[in-house]
Formats: structure tokens, C-alpha cells, sequence
């Protein structure tokens, strides 16, 4: 079995390799055009093998990614690749059209082509899985004036995105729909709730909390922080989307959530609370490190609430969730206690610099 995981460098891409690696003797083929978030050091060197190989393509280059299929042969691709972080897509919405829309295309067009080529036993268990989000169904407060599915999404929830982000993510869902629908390309998709856990890019949430508390920095949480989002550990994720990948039906789609939703609030008293029993000597002139929560503006357009129906994968797939909010929450912790020079070398820049396992074998 050989799985090509597109944006294998990235938080939950490189999530899904460390899982495959470790637990499966599954070859996987790591496509990834090292942006700002693609960071190889999220790959140990220690899991290097003649299993794993990188490919330093980016996903809009045709050319490229036509190489790769016939090159690699995958059975399943597995298209985690994309631009998603909502404040950069407010900042900069161009970036997000081209990854997530026309990046998306160019893999389903070479994957079609490719899946053709394929002998009948080859082409009968190919598989596409799309990996998406919950915030193409908008914000789940405001649809509950709208005559919404109840209080969680399903997977049939009508999508409603907010951002420039959550609207290329839709438009890519609808395109890997048609082309099944169109085509027949095998697709299955997944839409996922909030990730955190190790590896997770300084920018996002929890892990700018993290690293501000530790610094004696401001912890700038949004409006009143009250916003709810459902936080899905990043290594149950992973097992999860292998699960799909193998395992689910052709056509369909799983909602993938942690059961945990929190207040943007509560989960940053969580983190200052478990800060202050694992790292009790704090940064000069902070006495509690929720006393560093600083109230800021709303960024344009927030969702309220994000929250994840995820009995259909539990029910169909077996697969729930082993991590609770505060379990997952205290490994995150202890992980970015742990390993300092990855943290350091994003925040410096100088894991921009590591093309590490651009040769054929990853070495």
C-alpha cells in the first residue's frame, strides 16, 4: 500500500505521516511546496526510512504533480494541502483561491487521468480522500435562526461559509463531489473540528498562547472569548483520517470532532492553569498567567460556534476520540515544554531553511 499525502509538512499532514510511519508499513510519498507552515522537522529523521519519500512540489504545478502519480503510484492520496489560517485569508485572499480551489483541481484532474491509466484491480481500490473542515457549514449560532439541523453539524448540514478561508474549502469540497459524480473518481471527504496538539504552527491558537505565557507576553483573545469551537487532539485526528482512507465507503463524507467543545476562553484558562502546575516559575512581574489575558478586537466576520456530530464515523468506522480537552491539552503542554529547539527554530525562521529529504529515498 502506498498513500500520497499532499501538505504531509504541515500540522495535521505531518500528524498523519508520524502515525503511518510508526504504526502501519504503509510507503508513503510526502508532497509538500514548504510555504511558511510546512516545517520537515514535524517529520522526526528517526522515522526516515526507504518507506517514506519527499516530494518538494507544489500542488499548482500540473506538470509536477502529473510526475508524481505515475512516478510514485499511489493506491490512495490522501490531500491535505492548504492554505488555512482565517486571518491571513482575510488579509490576503489570493493565495487561498490558488491553493485551496485551483490546487485542489489540478490533483482531482491528475488523479482522474492517472486512475484511469490503472489496471482494473489497481483502479478498483483507488481512493481520494479530501481532507476539509467544519467551517464550510458558516457559523452554527446563526444557523439556528435559519432553520439549521439542530445543534451540531451533520454531515449534510448546507454549507455556509464565513471567510475567505471557509469559501475555498467549500469550493474545493464541491469540486472533489463533482468530480465522483461527473467522473467517478473514487472521493471520500472529511470535515474536521478545531486541531491542537504537538508540531502546531506558533500563529494558531493554543500554541501562541503557549508560547506567550511562557514569555510574559500578552495572551490577546479575541471580542469577549466567548466563541465555542469543538478541539480535536491532532493524533486522534490522524487515526481517524487513516481509517476513512481504508476503510470508509466511496461518496461518502465523516465529520471527524474531539467531543470537547470550550469557549475560546475556558480553553485559555485551561492552558494558564496548567501552566501554572507544570511551569510554576513564571517570567518576571506575572504572579497567575491569566493575568496576561488581554481583550482585543474582533476580527471581521467571527463564527460564534463550530460543534461536530461525530457519531457517523464512530458508528460506520469504529473510531472515536482517546484524548479528553484536558488530557490532550496537558500533552500539548508538556510537549512544547519538551521540545524548545522546534519551537525556537519556527520562531526564528530557520526551519525555513531545512529541505531535508528532497533526495528520492527522504534521506
Amino acid at each position: 500500500m502506498k498513500i500520497l499525502v499532499t501538505g504531509g509538512a504541515g500540522f495535521i499532514g505531518s500528524a498523519v505521516i508520524r502515525h503511518i510511519l510508526t504504526d502501519t508499513d504503509y510507503q508513503v510519498v510526502n508532497l509538500d511546496s514548504l510555504t511558511y507552515a510546512g516545517n520537515l522537522d514535524s517529520i522526526p529523521a528517526t522515522l526516515l526510512s526507504s518507506q517514506y519519500v519527499f516530494e518538494y512540489v507544489d500542488i499548482c504545478n500540473r506538470k509536477e504533480i502529473d510526475r508524481v502519480f505515475y512516478q510514485h503510484q499511489p493506491d490512495i492520496v490522501m490531500h491535505l494541502a492548504a492554505e488555512s489560517h482565517v486571518d491571513r485569508s482575510i488579509e490576503n485572499p489570493n493565495c487561498f483561491i490558488e491553493t485551496n480551489i485551483i490546487g485542489t483541481y489540478n490533483l482531482l484532474e491528475s488523479a482522474r487521468v492517472y486512475w484511469l491509466s490503472l489496471g482494473d484491480e489497481k483502479k478498483a481500490g483507488f481512493r481520494f480522500h479530501h481532507i476539509s473542515t467544519d467551517e464550510v457549514f458558516g457559523d452554527l449560532a446563526g444557523q439556528a435562526s435559519k432553520e439549521s439541523q439542530g445543534d451540531l453539524f451533520v454531515e449534510t448540514t448546507a454549507y455556509d461559509p464565513s471567510s475567505p478561508y471557509s469559501a475555498t474549502k467549500a469550493s474545493a469540497d464541491h469540486l472533489v463531489r463533482a468530480w465522483l459524480r461527473t467522473y467517478g473518481l473514487p472521493t471520500l471527504i472529511t470535515n474536521c473540528s478545531n486541531n491542537y496538539g504537538p508540531y502546531h504552527f506558533p500563529e494558531k491558537l493554543i500554541p501562541h498562547m503557549i508560547l506567550n505565557a511562557l514569555n510574559g507576553q500578552a495572551l490577546p483573545v479575541y471580542g469577549n472569548g466567548l466563541q465555542i469551537r469543538d478541539w480535536l487532539y491532532v493524533d486522534d485526528h490522524a487515526r481517524a483520517l487513516v481509517q476513512v482512507a481504508l476503510k470508509g465507503l466511496v461518496g461518502e463524507s465523516y465529520n471527524i470532532g474531539g467531543h470537547n467543545e470550550k469557549r475560546n476562553i475556558d480553553v485559555i484558562h485551561t492552558l494558564c492553569d496548567a501552566l501554572e502546575d507544570l511551569v510554576p516559575n513564571k517570567p518576571d512581574g506575572v504572579a497567575y498567567y491569566r493575568d496576561l489575558i488581554e481583550f482585543v478586537s474582533d476580527r471581521p466576520g467571527h463564527d460564534l460556534r463550530y460543534a461536530i456530530d461525530a457519531s457517523k464515523i464512530q458508528r460506520e468506522l469504529g473510531w472515536q476520540p482517546e484524548e479528553t480537552f484536558e488530557t490532550g491539552i496537558r500533552k500539548t503542554v508538556l510537549w512544547y515544554l519538551d521540545n524548545t529547539t522546534w519551537w525556537q527554530r519556527v520562531l526564528s525562521g530557520d526551519y525555513q531553511l531545512t529541505r531535508r529529504g528532497e533526495s528520492a529515498n527522504g534521506q
